[in-house]
């Protein structure tokens, strides 16, 4: 197995994709994801588009269907909901389909959505991932953040050093043999500074101070729990994720 991290989707390869793709996007789209999952919605389809989703959304019974999305951190005019993992309760989202949209992270899961494999990641479910790579063994793994608008944002690798730490951990692969480039490296090395304070380094983020000025204290305490779910979520087709 080889552990690669991409700060940004930007950065992912074009030529080729992995065995196994793991979109991160702590602040907040992955970690929304998992608690909408974990709260009973029957999947979440994830658009970069407004238009795309608003279009397919159409199709699906009022019913059944929340329009989730964010601009900016803000939730999307005529939206249900925003991308607050807190309103993702389960008397909100049970048996209904999430078609979600948002500034970063579903940018994220749509540059790698052709891979064999896509499932998603957060601090808040760190170790279903980690368990579904050493259980499946891919021969490659990309880790990919979701930055903000093609930027780094330090949650991100922070939550893919929690990863490569814990599969390095239960591993018996040499750090040289599991580390597919320095990225890996320092995301580890980024996560052992902050482990045991994850809510302060994601108050200090750029990502975390937007999310303040919002009034989102609390969607940044939620979001900075370390394996709070055993839920994973993975792709089922391209763009629709479901419990795994």
């Amino acid at each position: 197995m080889k552990l690669f991290i991409y700060h940004t989707p930007e950065r992912v390869p074009t030529d080729h994709l992995p065995d196994c793709a793991v979109v991160i996007d702590v602040l907040r789209a992955t970690t929304t994801i998992a608690t909408a999952l974990d709260a009973g919605a029957e999947a979440v389809q994830a658009f970069s588009n407004i238009e795309e989703l608003m279009r397919q959304s159409e199709s699906w019974p009022v019913d059944k269907r929340l329009r989730a999305g964010e601009r900016g951190g803000v939730t999307v005019e005529g939206f249900d909901l925003g991308n607050s993992p807190l309103a993702c309760t389960p008397k909100v989202v049970k048996d209904k389909r999430l078609f979600l949209t948002t500034t970063n992270g579903t940018r994220a899961l749509q540059r790698v959505a052709k891979s064999p494999k896509v499932i998603t990641a957060a601090q808040i479910n760190r170790q279903a991932a980690v368990n579904y790579i050493l259980s499946t063994q891919p021969e490659t793994v990309w880790m990919v953040g979701s930055g903000w608008q093609g930027d780094y944002s330090v949650e991100d690798t922070a939550c893919a050093g929690a990863i490569a730490q814990s599969i390095l951990q239960q591993s018996d692969t040499s750090l040289i043999d599991l580390f597919g480039n320095d990225e890996v490296i320092g995301a580890i090395a980024l996560y052992e500074q902050w482990k045991d304070n994850l809510l302060n380094v994601f108050r200090q983020c750029s990502h975390g101070q937007r999310l303040l000025r919002l009034d989102g204290e609390a969607d940044l305490k939620y979001c900075s729990q370390t394996d709070t779910l055993d839920i994973l979520p993975i792709q089922k087709e391209p763009g629709v994720l479901v419990k795994y």
